[in-house]
């Protein structure tokens, strides 16, 4: 016979949380999954937070990630996945409601949050560093918002992000889900300063050791590094020229016409890719450029999100050809931009969720 466990064993957590020397230390602890968030995490995180708001003995706050692969995957895309499929709604809305709430609770949060986004840093993970108040990366670190390599949209304020890079960078990045190193990450405005990896421990330690509030940029400044020049800043000439087309065909038409090589590859990047995310991507970074804050970024995205898990069969397609089977051929449906609903952008731009993402 079984014992069933007492009712008040504490669930497993995988951030941990500790204080000292006015700092709160929040340290993603899921290395294993490369620390993605699942729906604990995101509470432990939001917990703590709003536990310091108003703690004197926490003067400023520091998020990393445990292990030396990154800070943060993404999200638990795998669980998104089998609520989908389980037909659980609510259970998305939960999910999204709680993750932007953090998101948002970092951007707005009134004392230094400093993130170390060392190694992988994609999808959920840039929602806690991007809008941090001091955003670190290392020369290990790998930006990026892939979202559409998944038949999905990116959100988490990643079409904010992206609405302000310079040029048309964002609409390059949003699409491709192209990766960035440290030096394309502070161009394009996802991190502030390059910290080698090594040096790490001695930013903690300094922080540590000096209480003046005021002074965290200037803390981080003594370890700051100039990175190499930006690949994207070289590359920014059949970028902007491309990706300020009015719709993607006419984007791939123009790489098409390009001399770079990697224009081209960009163009074979693109025709691989689910068509209907791209054409509603394009048209939610370019209306994020048009919105006055993270809050109604998010309240759009948070739409686009639940749009996609409500009435678009190519996320859970994209999810189980990359994380599921694992095939890494996803039946994109449609198949073809040509074939894409005309007004789908409109209609996702446009769906409202049952349960509000602000209550």
């Amino acid at each position: 016979m079984t014992t069933p466990a007492p009712p008040d064993t504490p669930r497993p957590t995988h951030v941990r949380v500790r204080s000292a020397h006015g700092i709160g230390r929040l340290t993603l602890d899921r290395p294993r999954a490369l620390n993605a968030l699942d729906l604990g995490m995101i509470h432990d995180l939001t917990t703590a937070l709003e536990a310091w708001l108003h703690d004197s003995d926490v003067q400023r706050v520091i998020i990393d990630g445990a292990g030396d692969r990154g800070l943060c995957a993404g999200g638990d895309v795998r669980g998104l996945y089998d609520q989908i499929t389980a037909g659980r709604p609510a259970d998305v809305a939960t999910f999204f409601r709680a993750e932007y709430a953090l998101d948002t609770l970092i951007a707005e949060y009134p004392k230094p949050v400093i993130v170390l986004a060392d190694g992988i840093t994609m999808g959920g993970g840039i929602g806690l560093a991007g809008h941090a108040a001091i955003r670190v990366v290392t020369e290990r670190s790998v930006l990026a918002m892939p979202e559409t390599r998944i038949g999905f949209t990116p959100d988490v304020g990643g079409s904010l992000l992206l609405s302000r890079a310079p040029g048309r960078l964002g609409e390059y990045l949003g699409l491709t889900g192209a990766t960035m190193d440290a030096a394309d990450a502070i161009y394009a405005g996802f991190a502030d300063h390059l910290v080698p990896s090594a040096h790490l421990p001695a930013v903690i330690e300094a922080f540590e050791s000096r209480a003046d509030p005021a002074g965290a940029t200037e803390i981080v400044l003594l370890f700051d590094e100039t990175p190499e020049p930006s690949r994207l800043a070289a590359d920014r000439a059949w970028i902007d020229d491309a990706f300020s087309a009015d719709t993607v065909p006419q984007i791939i038409e123009r790489l098409r016409a390009r001399p770079e090589a990697a224009a081209s590859r960009t163009a074979d990047t693109l025709e691989e890719l689910a068509p209907t995310a791209l054409t509603v991507t394009l048209a939610a970074i370019r209306r994020a450029r048009e919105l006055p804050h993270l809050r109604a970024v998010l309240a759009q995205e948070y739409g686009l999100v639940m749009w996609f898990a409500m009435t678009q069969p190519d996320l859970v397609e994209g999810i189980r050809a990359q994380l599921v089977d694992k095939d890494r051929a996803p039946r994109w449906r449609p198949a073809t931009l040509a074939a894409v609903t005309p007004g789908a952008a409109w209609a996702a731009l446009n769906y409202r969720p049952e349960a509000p993402l602000w209550s």
